[in-house]
């Protein structure tokens, strides 16, 4: 039995997402399907809108045959992490592929760059000097790679792709790399018919506006009740005001720790605060990740510790993912986890209290973190 493999957020999951699955399916049908999905807290440095039990339960209804969980300090943070940590995951499960939507649709182009950044010793010299320029890391990363190969994506699909590329070949895994061309903008925060990008459908969601045409019809249940990151946010404003040293944070550097604790105190809500501290040196997804690593303590010791997946993190399968499991099980490196609160890995009793933060405006009844979902049975 071979595996296809997906990195997801599934926050929503979509009908982009399920057509992804379905052409997955008809390309592979004999193939079992293995999601690595974010928890409860995503790459863009927000809490998931719902929790990652219930996403767990979506993605096996829509033809998923495995879920495992993507640990916090690769989850939120920027592409080549959240790459790094999903692409490990795979190769350590003996996925034969990895699967994931790009706007180019162009391996090559995709593959080339990859290895531009991996090989060629101008490409960092270049992103210094543009970072000095006043470019944002994002963009110099751009203007690197356009000036070495004429190139230019800066889409985010074809980017966090780069970052899996980028994974295979500086770690030489074995799984091969394939795209299914994505057919609406990520940028876009307006409602298409049939396919919407996830954050015009979270933006529509958040209006209380009807999404039915965008997600599948037997998921709207799901979406009743959401968390948004304003719902943390006296949390999150108790922990600047209170904490003596937020430069141990992860992405706090000198300066902009005394601006939070200053700028907080006159902002009314998280967006508020988000525009009060953003800047050309400080993108939108930069801060929300720093208020993110703020909000769940996440330090640069814990960064710096945690370089590389400890474990594998069971969070659902159905009979065809439970074979797998057991075909490979004998030839796994890492550990398989089931019974998260009576193990004592550091990484993933960190991932606990993180959950048990998101759990504080949890409404729903998924917070067993022992539980697995078990689907056909």
């Amino acid at each position: 039995m071979q595996a296809i493999g997906i990195i997801a957020e599934y926050n929503p999951f979509h009908n982009g997402h399920y057509y992804q699955i379905r052409t997955i399916k008809e390309k592979y049908p004999n193939h079992v399907i293995v999601l690595v999905m974010v928890g409860n807290y995503t790459e863009r440095g927000e809490v998931a809108i719902i929790d990652k039990f219930s996403r767990t339960e979506i993605a096996l209804n829509h033809g998923i045959d495995l879920v495992i969980e993507l640990p916090y300090p690769f989850s939120t943070q920027s592409a080549d992490y959240f790459a790094y940590g999903g692409i490990t995951l795979l190769e350590e499960l003996q996925v034969e592929r990895v699967i994931f939507g790009s706007e180019s649709n162009d391996l090559d182009t995709i593959k080339t760059i990859a290895e531009v950044q991996i090989e060629n010793n101008e490409f960092e010299k270049l992103v210094k000097i543009y970072s000095k320029l006043g470019k944002n890391y994002p963009t110099a990363i751009a203007c690197a790679i356009k000036d070495l190969t004429g190139k230019e994506i800066e889409e985010p699909n074809d980017l966090l792709g780069i970052s899996y590329v980028k994974t295979i070949l500086k770690n030489k895994y074995k799984i091969i790399p394939e795209t299914i061309k994505r057919t609406n903008s990520y940028h876009s925060k307006e409602l298409e018919i049939n396919i919407s990008s996830g954050t015009a459908i979270r933006e529509a969601l958040k209006r209380n506006e009807s999404v039915e045409d965008q997600i599948p019809n037997d998921t709207t249940s799901y979406y009743k009740t959401i968390h948004r990151m304003d719902d943390y946010f006296d949390l999150l404003k108790y922990k600047i005001l209170t904490e003596e040293d937020l430069s141990k944070y992860q992405l706090v550097e000198e300066g902009i720790d005394k601006k939070l604790k200053r700028e907080i105190q006159h902002s009314t809500n998280y967006d508020d605060f988000i525009k009060r501290i953003k800047s050309k040196r400080y993108t939108y997804n930069k801060l929300s990740r720093m208020l993110l690593h703020i909000l769940c303590n996440f330090t640069k010791e814990k960064a710096k510790k945690w370089q590389k997946p400890e474990y594998i993190r069971i969070l659902g399968f159905n009979k065809k993912g439970r074979d797998y499991l057991n075909q490979i099980k004998k030839e796994l490196t890492l550990p398989i986890i089931s019974k998260i609160t009576k193990n004592k890995n550091s990484m993933l009793q960190f991932e606990l209290e993180t959950t048990n933060i998101y759990n504080i405006k949890n409404t729903s009844n998924q917070k067993e973190e022992d539980k697995i979902i078990i689907k056909g049975e």
